[in-house]
């Protein structure tokens, strides 16, 4: 992750973005890319979203690349690391999710309490 990282701030700094990357508009364009990765299965049925044609799986990538950008761009602003921020919210939904309640259901969380 951290040469990724590194490349991302590289290229930033390239360019002079840093001045444009607070944690709001990095919040703000983390949605937008986020939207447009949507708009790429709006339309299809749950099939046709799950055997996309290469162009279309080119152009998600893509879009899921540009939200992974902005995702660590925000993380390093806020001083986050994105992969301990990933485990502990998995830990978190664990306890939330018990497997043996919530196996083969979509349920929110509140309706496997104990």
């Amino acid at each position: 992750m951290q040469p990724l990282l590194q490349k991302i701030r590289d290229f930033n700094a390239e360019r002079d973005w840093q001045q444009f990357h607070s944690p709001k508009n990095l919040a703000m364009a983390l949605m937008v890319e986020v939207a447009e990765l949507g708009e790429h299965f709006q339309w299809l049925t749950e099939e046709q979203s799950r055997e996309l044609r290469p162009e279309q799986l080119c152009e998600v990538q893509d879009e899921i690349g540009d939200a992974v950008i902005l995702l660590l761009n925000l993380a390093d602003k806020l001083g986050i690391d994105p992969l301990k921020a990933a485990d502990g919210k998995l830990e978190k939904n664990r306890r939330k999710y018990p497997a043996d309640a919530a196996r083969g259901k979509a349920d929110k969380y509140h309706k496997y309490a104990h």
